[in-house]
């Protein structure tokens, strides 16, 4: 009933995504390689998460 009120989770896992592939920028422009690795490996993995969801229950 109250559907519209709830928060989609594939834009805020697309939000968390875009912001940690932005600490990765800034952290490759400082030179800071290995957090640049560890943190675009996390961004993978919302990446992998937002692709799960809009596949869908049941499909992936």
């Amino acid at each position: 009933m109250l559907n519209w009120l709830r928060r989609d989770p594939i834009k805020r896992l697309q939000r968390q995504y875009e912001r940690k592939l932005e600490q990765a920028m800034q952290a490759a422009r400082n030179g800071d390689m290995r957090a640049n690795a560890t943190l675009t490996e996390e961004a993978e993995a919302m990446r992998a998460a937002i692709e799960r969801h809009k596949a869908g229950p049941g499909k992936g």
